[in-house]
């Protein structure tokens, strides 16, 4: 079985506007990056549309319905400052979050050890009722509630590595008991949450926050200490990983300095770990990311070592 990555050149076409740091170009690089010659054995599969039905496991009907409504026929409009739509957001983010869904299919079903979602708009910021933050559809949260729904998977792991703490996929999964979600981050930082006293209904969060200049050495040592003892008491029947390389030394919009030989390290230890509860079903999601040059080598290191896990 081999390393899956599903895209969808729809995903190019969300245009969030000139200046925008959440834009085309990054998907661009990192699919540029992932032609390089380590790569020649990664399979390569077209992202499909999520359904109405699909999504509806992370929000509300209503709430989807409201967000396609709102896609201008031209032109760009805001839902806030940092989130714009453009007439191809629609369907690029029904091929983000059915990119995700295809691919926990195609690890549940055993047709691929692994896989990574190189898509547009990210997810993790959208709560269930509310898209914030670059982000309309919480994709990988979709995929979580879409491994139980149709796979029988009883616990699910989102790991999340964005500088930016998943607010919206806390928000979502915070209150299911067969729900797991672990976060390193920046804090304080937007979006003001993920504090270390936030655990969850069902004690299922662990976030681990790490002051502003942080870098390899804190963020390995809250890996480490925090995220994956509990990941493995939890012992998941897959993992999801929201892949944010936005805690990168290079990344402008943090102060984190991680490097990709962090990105490398911490994928390989979720591999390791996922092989040993959950038949290394893991599944690794697009989040933040946003210095071009550092965005695509970090993406490359990830890939490469769900490529060897």
């Amino acid at each position: 079985m081999n390393t899956v990555l599903f895209s969808h050149p729809a995903c190019v076409d969300h245009d969030t506007g000139f200046g925008h740091p959440e834009n085309p170009a990054r998907l661009k690089a990192v699919l540029a990056a992932l032609e390089d010659e380590r790569f020649h054995f990664l399979q390569r599969c077209e992202a499909p549309r999520a359904t109405r039905e699909q999504l509806a496991r992370a929000h509300p009907g209503s709430y989807v319905e409201e967000i396609l409504a709102a896609i201008p026929a031209e032109g760009h409009a805001e839902i806030d400052s940092d989130t714009v739509l453009s007439p191809g957001s629609g369907e690029a983010a029904l091929r983000a979050a059915g990119a995700v869904v295809a691919a926990v299919d195609a690890v549940c079903r055993g047709e691929a050890r692994n896989a990574f979602c190189a898509v547009r708009p990210p997810g993790h910021h959208a709560e269930t009722a509310t898209a914030m933050g670059f982000c309309l559809f919480n994709n990988v949260a979709v995929g979580a509630l879409h491994a139980r729904a149709v796979h029988g998977i009883e616990r699910v792991a989102v790991v999340d590595f964005d500088v930016h703490h998943g607010n919206g996929t806390q928000d979502i999964l915070q209150g299911d008991a067969g729900m797991f979600y672990a976060s390193t981050h920046q804090w304080p930082l937007y979006p003001a949450t993920g504090a270390a006293q936030e655990r969850g209904a069902h004690d299922n969060v662990v976030n681990a926050p790490l002051a502003a200049m942080s870098g390899s050495a804190e963020f390995r040592h809250a890996v480490t200490t925090h995220i994956l003892p509990a990941l493995e008491r939890f012992q998941p029947g897959l993992i999801l990983i929201s892949a944010g390389f936005d805690a990168h030394t290079r990344d402008p919009l943090a102060g984190l300095h991680l490097v990709e030989a962090d990105y490398a390290w911490v994928t390989r230890k979720l591999a390791d770990l996922a092989r040993s509860c959950c038949e290394g079903r893991v599944v690794s999601v697009l989040e933040g990311g946003y210095d071009l040059r550092a965005l695509a080598a970090s993406c490359a290191a990830h890939v490469h070592e769900l490529m060897q896990a």
